[in-house]
């Protein structure tokens, strides 16, 4: 099976918006949670900041690519099977029918389908 790579790029706009959440945030541990709870507040601001920037960097960046997804070539695994015959398929469809295992109806819908093909 024949891989391709895609990368996978976040929008500009959810970059942008989670840079300005992160920024809300780098705000209010400055001026609330520094003063009030001290080392956890540097933490907290710390923290906001390393997300208001990965954000931005990710709307911005102009290196920026994002993670990795391999995604399966379907074209490949088609092509290596090959095809029955309309001849074959008439009498795989007549085996059904023999066996009762679809209706006359069902049968004659699907012969037409596959005569119509050729």
């Amino acid at each position: 099976m024949a891989k391709k790579r895609v990368t996978y790029r976040p929008s500009k706009t959810g970059g942008v918006f989670g840079g300005v959440a992160g920024g809300i945030f780098v705000l209010i541990g400055l001026f609330v949670v520094i003063p009030t709870f001290g080392a956890f507040g540097v933490l907290w601001t710390l923290f906001a900041a390393g997300i208001m920037a990965a954000n931005l960097y990710q709307a911005f960046g102009k290196g920026y690519v994002g993670p990795e997804i391999h995604i399966e070539d379907e074209s490949v695994e088609n092509s290596a099977q090959p095809e029955t015959s309309a001849e074959e398929r008439l009498r795989q469809l007549q085996t059904l029918y023999d066996q009762r295992l679809i209706t006359r109806e069902e049968y004659d819908q699907k012969r037409q389908e596959i005569l119509k093909e050729l």
